[in-house]
């Protein structure tokens, strides 16, 4: 049995526990692209990421998790053949940078929560720019996503895609990057607040 099949597996029942557990309800699936694409969603939990994957139609579904996760061996193991990618927190890792953009240039949906860490928009109002330089260096859209949970068991968990933020891959300026993570920003809180 080799690994895709493996990472399909884990998948289905994943998707069979969350359905279970939870009442989930997905919005605006059809912003989702065909292509490679970015997907940037709110951070509430740690159950944000394997819901997310989980419920995404796709299988092409990288993700970037912070490197504290990976305390041991087999989670590492595990981690790698699952799409998961350690990151260092407030670094700027350029092997992962550029190990992304490749998975992102050969088509792949890629996960990243640009908030850094949960609640970090109300924690400091702000959200990281990896996601936007690297969207438009691997010319490709992001796609913002509400989250709306309490996560207790057999309650509601909203989910809300919004509209593609697209790029031409045109070097972008310290101040359009500001403005295009900015836009990013905006579009997750409301986009959450409109699951209510």
């Amino acid at each position: 049995m080799n690994w895709i099949m493996i990472r399909a597996i884990i998948k289905f029942c994943l998707n069979v526990f969350f359905t279970i557990y939870f009442r989930i309800e997905k919005r605006g699936e059809e912003n989702l692209p065909k292509g490679a694409y970015i997907l940037a969603p709110k951070h509430l939990s740690n159950w944000d990421p394997p819901i997310i994957v989980a419920k995404l139609k796709r299988n092409d579904v990288y993700i970037l998790a912070k490197q504290e996760l990976f305390v041991n061996g087999f989670v590492k193991f595990l981690a790698k053949k699952t799409n998961v990618l350690p990151v260092k927190r407030d670094s700027h890792d350029t092997g992962v940078i550029k190990q992304s953009i490749k998975i992102l240039k050969n088509g792949n949906v890629f996960i990243i929560f640009p908030e850094g860490t949960r609640n970090g928009i109300e924690k400091n109002g702000e959200i990281h720019s990896g996601a936007v330089i690297m969207a438009n260096m691997a010319k490709v859209p992001i796609v913002p996503v509400g989250i709306k949970a309490t996560y207790k068991p057999f309650s509601k968990v909203t989910i809300n895609y919004g509209k593609p933020i697209n790029f031409d891959g045109k070097k972008m300026q310290k101040e359009e990057i500001e403005n295009a993570t900015n836009i990013l920003k905006e579009d997750i809180i409301k986009l959450t607040n409109e699951t209510i």
